[in-house]
């Protein structure tokens, strides 16, 4: 079992920066595929950008790649998700979440333990 909590929210004007933190709790955190999915109002939840357990590579919507940056400190059980360039498009609650290696980092449905979600707003 994994519970997963989110932090780091908050507005921030468009072209800013934002950076979420998504602390886990358990001992087998490390062995854990983490991803960061968004739901902006009205639409569906998506994929923003995934980890895999060493941390070693990242995985990124192509509306995110070169401005978001995604970590992982196993030793801190905590998945990072920096945000630069900010747009008013990013204005979604973001959620992360932990899987089973064996899924694709692409999809919802390798996931099986979600946080709560944190508000991130982006004023244009």
């Amino acid at each position: 079992q994994v519970q997963l909590v989110e932090s780091g929210g908050g507005l921030v004007q468009a072209g800013g920066s934002l950076s979420l933190s998504c602390a886990a709790s358990g001992r087998t955190f490390s062995s854990y595929l983490i991803g960061w999915f968004r739901q902006a109002p009205g639409k569906e939840r998506e994929f923003v950008a995934g980890i895999i357990r060493s941390g070693s590579s990242g995985n990124y919507a192509d509306s995110v790649k070169g401005r978001f940056t995604i970590s992982r400190d196993n030793a801190k059980n905590t998945v990072y998700l920096q945000m630069n360039s900010l747009k008013p498009e990013d204005t979604a609650v973001y959620y992360c979440a932990a899987g089973s290696t064996s899924g694709s980092i692409w999809y919802e449905s390798s996931y099986k333990f979600w946080g709560q979600g944190t508000q991130v707003t982006v004023s244009s």
